[in-house]
């Protein structure tokens, strides 16, 4: 083994959930997003630890086995380095195998569980922002719910030596689902105490373009 690698962990499990796994870079009225892939909600053992963990994998993994809810996979993969810019616990996958499918979704939405599109649906078709207990309560298992990691960049000129982390979550899904709740707005720090405030025309800008069953 090279110095300073780590080692990779063996693991299977059935999926509970897939979303999108992106990471959001605030600099305090701005806003950048990095398309990372997506996140693996999984009930099984991975090395010694059994329940549920998050694993992480790129997009050619996704078009190529195109998991589901409900799928048996395997799979080895590498814990994260650095928890505060993932929202997964193990990445960097290889050996990825379908073991088993599940049968398409049988009750109606929502939350949906079919196959996740590719990530430039997602981008295309932008976001607001979701309360983080009704992420938790009921859209931690959807295709449309993201929970980002964020990265806010206080000073622009200084963008390494002040840099605050949170996670976020949000609903790429239909504005009509009987679900979603906005939560509070999200307050931006920036230089010398400053600090924005993300109000609700930003998510309407965002999804202008999508009907209310979009």
């Amino acid at each position: 083994m090279r110095a300073g690698s780590i080692p990779r962990k063996s693991w299977q499990g059935t999926v509970v959930a897939i979303q999108p796994r992106i990471r959001l870079t605030r600099s305090f009225d701005e806003r950048t997003h990095t398309y990372l892939g997506y996140a693996l909600r999984l009930d099984g053992a991975v090395g010694e630890r059994s329940g549920e963990f998050l694993v992480g994998i790129g997009p050619a993994a996704h078009a190529r086995h195109r998991p589901r809810a409900g799928d048996v996979l395997r799979g080895e993969s590498v814990p994260v380095g650095d928890p505060r810019v993932e929202p997964v616990d193990f990445y960097k996958t290889t050996r990825l195998e379908v073991l088993t499918r599940a049968p398409e979704q049988a009750a109606p939405p929502p939350p949906w569980l079919r196959i996740p599109p590719a990530l430039a649906v997602y981008r295309e078709r932008g976001h607001r922002r979701l309360d983080s207990r009704t992420y938790e309560a009921k859209c931690r298992i959807c295709i449309w719910g993201c929970r980002m990691p964020v990265e806010m960049i206080l000073d622009p000129w200084k963008p390494f030596l002040e840099v605050r982390h949170r996670f976020e979550t949000f609903c790429y899904g239909p504005k009509s689902c009987a679900l979603y709740r906005p939560g509070p707005t999200r307050k931006v720090p920036g230089r010398r105490g400053m600090t924005w405030e993300e109000e609700d025309w930003v998510d309407a800008d965002a999804t202008r373009h999508r009907d209310d069953n979009d």
